[in-house]
């Protein structure tokens, strides 16, 4: 039996907490020690229902390492700045390290698995591991241009990417933008995919009997990232609001009411805000392609999703999307998260929308050749061969061997 511990820093549930989330399953049932720190951790979820079911141990990184069910009120995480500010994130970890740092030495851990949102908001998680003598992968689902690391954080990512042992990412774009914030070549960097929430299976084209284009935007109702806003003022221009067209939002999110003030501001007729739903299938046989203004993406996963089920993207060259959508052939890319970029790409969709079909069938086709059809199961085996590399002493280390703390060289020695 191997112990494995997952630290999750990601206070939200979305898309970047299904792979290690599907790995921890995973382990668990194989007979394997499974330990999970997260982020306000939500005991009602039902992933995390079913990863206690499974015999998961849970603690929350926020409720001073109770078990996930304990609950501490939010008023008392307002009061010690917690709850919302990636800053008071960094200064809280740094807090409560030392009680992080007993509990890794007592579970003694075969690999911890460090999982970040974006790229630097768990890395002091990874630092820990540094100090204490853990060996650790890291993955980090996002890396944005507008947002660099303080000089001050700037260091410890520098330093936690390269003694890890493998750092994964979802994209090419996010490993070139991460060495160029810590001005570093990873040499340990590797690309994986997040699981997708769909069977894997081609739908079949939807018919409406009207004749009309079905689109939706599938994404989190927050404009900052996923730019439902600028895709609302693409649909308020002239050309848009004549044509045979509608725009579903599925999703939930900070910005729901004020995306639905906007579209009322703008009288549009052609949207509607059905909602978040898990049945991301059902989206599909109804729509024919998906849109998504994203100011900022690591690949986004209902992108993917789309694909598997036989339906291409109108996208912003954010993240990896570019490194899986080929323009005019499985998909069409904004140069930019700007209004007339996006017009740009939609009215180049618009201009081939008879040859949609054939388009959503080569976005099918073309996503199968990047995308395992199991990806948890494929980050499992990884994390089962770092594990196995460390016991028979053939891991390649591309960490300074200055940057090893002599716990971890221990651990490479035996």
């Amino acid at each position: 039996m191997l112990r494995f511990v997952f630290l999750c820093s990601n206070p939200d549930w979305g898309g970047s907490e299904e792979l290690w989330a599907g790995a921890a399953a995973l382990l668990v049932q194989d007979g394997h020690s499974v330990s999970i720190f997260k982020h306000l951790a939500d005991p009602m979820h039902p992933r995390i229902c079913r990863l206690l079911e499974l015999g998961c141990r849970i603690y929350d990184l926020w409720h001073f390492f109770l078990p996930g069910r304990v609950r501490l009120p939010k008023p008392l995480y307002r009061v010690t700045g917690l709850l919302t500010r990636a800053a008071g994130k960094t200064a809280a970890l740094r807090a409560i390290g030392p009680i992080l740092r007993v509990l890794l030495t007592s579970l003694n851990p075969d690999l911890v698995v460090v999982s970040q949102g974006a790229n630097f908001d768990g890395v002091i998680l990874g630092d820990l591991c540094r100090i204490v003598g853990c060996p650790y992968v890291i993955i980090s689902h996002r890396a944005t241009e507008y947002h660099w690391p303080p000089d001050k954080h700037r260091v410890v990512m520098r330093s936690a990417f390269q003694t890890a042992l493998r750092c994964y990412f979802v994209s090419q774009h996010n490993v070139r933008l991460t060495e160029f914030q810590i001005g570093e070549t990873l040499a340990n960097a590797e690309v994986v995919r997040n699981p997708f929430m769909v069977s894997g299976s081609p739908l079949p084209w939807p018919d409406t009997q009207d004749h009309s284009i079905k689109l939706a935007c599938v994404a989190r109702l927050d404009t900052g990232e996923k730019g439902q806003d600028i895709l609302l003022q693409v649909l308020a221009r002239r050309h848009w609001r004549t044509r045979n067209l509608s725009v579903s939002f599925f999703g939930s999110g900070a910005n729901r009411e004020a995306l639905r003030g906007l579209a009322e501001h703008l009288g549009l007729k052609n949207v509607d805000f059905p909602g978040f739903t898990s049945d991301v299938d059902s989206i599909w046989k109804t729509h024919h392609a998906l849109v998504l203004a994203s100011r900022t993406e690591g690949l986004p996963l209902a992108l993917i999703e789309a694909m598997m089920c036989g339906r291409f993207g109108i996208v912003t060259n954010e993240g990896g999307t570019s490194e899986v959508v080929e323009d005019s052939r499985t998909g069409f890319v904004a140069d930019s998260a700007k209004v007339d970029e996006f017009d740009k790409a939609m009215e180049r969709a618009w201009a081939m929308r008879e040859q949609w079909k054939s388009i959503g069938q080569a976005a099918g086709i073309a996503i199968r050749t990047m995308v395992p059809l199991d990806p948890a199961a494929c980050f499992t085996s990884k994390l089962l061969g770092v594990v196995n590399s460390l016991q028979t002493g053939s891991i390649d280390l591309s960490a300074p061997s200055s940057l090893l703390r002599p716990g971890i060289a221990k651990k490479l020695q035996n």
